[in-house]
């Protein structure tokens, strides 16, 4: 179970920006607003790109968004703190205070977006393989208002956050900095898939991947030794990824894609370092 301790630390955290009456507007909710938009910006050109509907997709976007967040906070309520909201049931609803879990997140978007696909005939592996990097990128953009930091830090680490006195690990940064890299990877991969698939699949192991690496920096519910729930949950993850691989792997209708020129790379990496740079200022500016 979460501790109480780190509880009441994420609700100090939570960085407000404006305060009009009882509502609160924070640092986390408006980085969440920003990259969901640049996700559904690209999204859409990527759609247009491979010959989707992308106005029947747009809806899609927002019922998969929907579910997403109902799925990360049901996780979270059954894995992370059950006996506080089964005592507290009315909290349940309490989502501005905190307690999303990414892997439910990406449970419950991805069964609402493949019911809507489904219920549209729209073919779901070439659409999947389009949403990777816009998912990615919004990910990465939400991490830098995120308000949960890592275990503690040697103050003689210059990259550590002070907090109530205390030097500890920027979890936030480190994950979106490896959201980037993998967002350039995913981009330059959907010029030329080896697979229909293959995209949205290497996004999966990709960035559960990253949520372990990360994980090490952070203060969760252990499982044994060194390794949390949270571990677990990218274990599955992974496996069930690598059986899709396989599966996707037989088909062969895939069309022949793009080349990769040198200039692609080129753009691609400065995106890549211009998101990297741009995020370290504001997250360190605001932190």
């Amino acid at each position: 179970m979460i501790n109480k301790m780190d509880k009441e630390t994420r609700k100090i955290e939570m960085k407000p920006l404006v305060s009009i009456g009882p509502f609160t507007i924070y640092f986390f909710g408006v980085m969440i607003a920003i990259g969901v938009l640049v996700a559904i910006l690209l999204f859409m050109k990527l759609a247009k790109q491979k010959g989707l509907d992308h106005k029947v997709l747009f809806d899609g976007v927002f019922y998969s968004l929907i579910g997403g967040i109902i799925g990360a906070r049901i996780i979270y309520v059954l894995i992370y703190n059950p006996s506080y909201y089964i005592s507290n049931p009315i909290n349940i609803l309490s989502i501005h205070e905190g307690g999303l879990s990414i892997h439910g997140g990406l449970v419950g978007g991805l069964l609402v977006g493949y019911f809507f696909l489904r219920h549209h005939k729209i073919p779901i592996w070439k659409t999947l393989d389009a949403v990777a990097p816009a998912l990615i990128l919004a990910q990465g953009i939400s991490r830098i208002g995120c308000d949960v930091f890592g275990g503690p830090i040697s103050n003689a680490l210059p990259w550590g956050i002070e907090v109530n006195g205390e030097y500890l690990h920027p979890a936030q940064a480190y994950e979106f900095l490896l959201d980037y890299l993998l967002f350039g990877y995913l981009f330059l991969r959907l010029k030329r898939p080896a697979y229909t698939g293959q995209i949205f699949i290497h996004y999966l192991i990709g960035f559960l991947i990253i949520r372990a690496i990360v994980e090490f920096s952070r203060l969760n519910p252990m499982v044994f030794g060194p390794f949390s729930v949270s571990h677990i949950m990218s274990l599955i993850g992974i496996i069930f990824a690598i059986i899709l691989m396989i599966v996707r792997k037989k088909d062969k209708s895939t069309p022949k894609g793009n080349v990769i020129k040198k200039n692609d790379f080129m753009k691609t990496a400065l995106v890549v370092i211009g998101l990297m740079i741009l995020s370290l200022v504001i997250y360190y500016l605001v932190q």
